[in-house]
Formats: structure tokens, sequence, C-alpha cells
């Protein structure tokens, strides 16, 4: 396998593959491709992993994209301005990304469901606390919202984030979502009532620009409808 990434602000990673090739993804992942690309819908690992999906908000089915008779092509473009990352996956070290991160990945890669463990993570987490880990072997790519900054975090050390600027960590770091200190910081500091920590050991991916946060700002600006 080989591949490119191009064009800004809204990139896409160009994959050519030899004959007997796979790239895995999900439903109305893939922008074009040539014509040596067969598609086969699975269920990607059984129900337990269907289910999975289902309760992360991601699709039930996984496409598989193999080149047959000769080499091939497959496009995978971001849904949103952005970047597209390269993720290595192996056994000693699966990532977790935001739930809407995952592009695509060579055969080898695994989708799973990841929930954050700890409590205040589970009750305030809104977004960040149902994720998708990948693991297995292979290479992965993932749509990351605005500009990506990557981190090393050693172990025991702490980045304080906003809600939803977290976009991938190492399966060694945890994460959880803790209220703003103080009375006067929570109504007059304009930061809303959590925010994410995460833990290291391991590498973190923050964004620039959520989704979310977009969306919040362009609601101000829509008509309200009338009662």
């Amino acid at each position: 396998m080989n591949y490119r990434i191009e064009g800004t602000p809204l990139p896409v990673v160009i994959v050519e593959l030899d004959p007997n090739e796979t790239m895995i993804t999900e439903g109305g992942s893939m922008s074009w491709m040539n014509d040596a690309m067969k598609m086969e819908t699975t269920s990607g690992g059984g129900i337990g992993k269907m289910f999975g999906r289902l309760v992360s908000g991601e699709s039930l089915f996984l496409n598989r994209y193999t080149a047959v008779g000769k080499p091939g092509m497959i496009a995978f473009a971001s849904s949103f301005p952005g970047s597209i990352l390269k993720v290595d996956v192996s056994p000693n070290a699966p990532v977790v990304v935001q739930k809407s991160a995952f592009l695509a990945a060579t055969e080898g890669v695994e989708l799973s469901v990841h929930f954050q463990k700890k409590v205040g993570a589970g009750f305030f987490g809104g977004e960040g606390f149902i994720m998708q880990k990948l693991s297995g072997q292979g290479t992965a790519f993932v749509e990351i919202d605005g500009h990506a900054m990557e981190y090393t975090l050693g172990a025991g050390e702490k980045m304080i984030v906003d809600t939803g600027y977290l976009a991938l960590m190492e399966s060694t770091c945890s994460m959880d979502i803790v209220m703003v200190p103080g009375v006067k910081n929570v109504l007059l500091g304009g930061e809303g009532l959590f925010n994410t920590v995460i833990s290291g050991p391991g590498k973190i991916v923050l964004q620039t620009q959520p989704i979310s946060k977009v969306a919040n700002i362009i609601q101000h600006f829509l008509p309200h409808n009338p009662k």
C-alpha cells in the first residue's frame, strides 16, 4: 500500500493498492476509486462489534474495498475542514480516537467501542465518553477537526483541555472530566462547567476546531423558528 494526503482545508487521502490488498471503512467514506476496486459489506467482527458501533453512533456495517486483477486506487476525503493523520496500529499500541475520526484502515485494523471508565467521564463526558478504539495490526487514517497538535505526556503528566478538543490518545493515557473550580469561574468565566483532563504516559492529539464548537457558533446566527 502507498498513500498520499493532499488538499487543504478539506484534505483527501489517496491510497494505491496492489492486487488483493484491501481497505476497510465505514459506509459513506469512499470518495472515488478506479474500476479495480470491488466492495463487500461486512459486519466487521460479528454482532458484538456491530452493537458497539451502534452505541457509538457509527455505521453498523463496514465496507471492504479490494483491488481485484490489477492495482487499485481509492480515495477517502475529509468531511470537515481540518487534517488527515496516518496512525500506525499494533497489538502493543492501540489508539483511542473521537468517535467521528475514523476514516479508513488496512484490513488488519479492528474497530471497537471504547468507554471511559471513570465516573466523571461517564456522567459529564458527553461526546468524549464514547470513543472508538483502533487495535490489531496495520495503518489507519483519521480525520481531525482543524489543525492537529501533538503532545507526548510523561507518566502522571496531565493536559487540561476544553471538552471536544481531544481527537486521539494512545491507550496508555486515561481521561476524566472535572468541574471547573470556583463559583466565580463557573458563573463568569464563559468556559462551561467541565474540562477534560488527560493523564499520561502517552501521545495525545488535540484539534483546534471541534465541529461541535463550530455548530454552537453557527447556531447563534440562525433565525429562531416562531412558536
